[in-house]
C-alpha cells in the first residue's frame, strides 16, 4: 500500500515540477516518506520516474473507459472526449511520458516503460473500436492529441474527432 502511495505522491510530483528539476528531497517530500522509506521502495530517480509513469499509465487507461459505451465508433469518441478532459486537468503540458522520455533519452528502464506505455495504449485503441486494423490510424490521432494540446487545445481534439468519424465510417 505504501508503495502505490509513493507512486501515486511521485506521480504528482513529476507532472507538477518535471523531471529534470525536482530534487530526491524535494520527491521525498512530496511523498510525505522519509528518504530512506523513499529508496526502499524506489532506490534510484529512474526507478521513481518509472513508478509514476506506470501508476499514471493504469490511472490514464481507467479514466479514459469511465463510463464508455461497450466498443465501437461510440467509445472511441467517448475515449477521445476523456482525453480531451485529461489534457486540460491533468496533463497541459503535454504527455508526461513523453516528457519523460526527453529528458532521459538514454535511460532504457524510462525508455523501455514508455515504449510497453505506447504500445497498449495503441492495442487498447484498437480494440475499443472494434477494428485492430486501423489501430496505428487511432493511436497518431491520439498521439497527436496529446503532442499538439499544448498548443492548440481543444482545435486538436476537434479536428482528430471529425478524422476519426471519416476514417471509421470509410471502412
Amino acid at each position: 500500500m505504501i508503495k502505490e502511495s509513493i507512486a501515486a505522491s511521485l506521480e504528482t510530483a513529476f507532472s507538477e515540477f518535471g523531471f529534470a528539476e525536482p530534487s530526491v528531497a524535494k520527491l521525498k517530500s512530496a511523498c510525505d516518506v522519509s528518504l530512506r522509506t523513499l529508496y526502499k521502495h524506489y532506490p534510484s530517480k529512474e526507478e521513481m520516474i518509472v513508478a509514476a509513469l506506470q501508476h499514471r499509465h493504469q490511472r490514464y487507461l481507467t479514466f479514459l473507459v469511465e463510463n464508455a459505451p461497450n466498443a465501437g465508433i461510440d467509445s472511441i469518441q467517448h475515449i477521445f472526449n476523456m482525453l480531451g478532459k485529461w489534457m486540460l486537468d491533468y496533463a497541459p503540458n503535454g504527455c508526461m511520458s513523453i516528457n519523460a522520455l526527453a529528458a532521459f533519452p538514454e535511460n532504457k528502464l524510462i525508455n523501455e516503460t514508455v515504449k510497453t506505455h505506447k504500445k497498449d495504449v495503441q492495442r487498447f485503441l484498437g480494440e475499443q473500436s472494434l477494428r485492430c486494423d486501423l489501430a496505428t490510424q487511432l493511436f497518431l490521432l491520439h498521439e497527436g492529441v496529446s503532442s499538439a494540446w499544448p498548443i492548440i487545445g481543444d482545435q486538436a481534439l476537434h479536428s482528430a474527432q471529425r478524422s476519426i468519424l471519416n476514417l471509421l465510417s470509410e471502412s
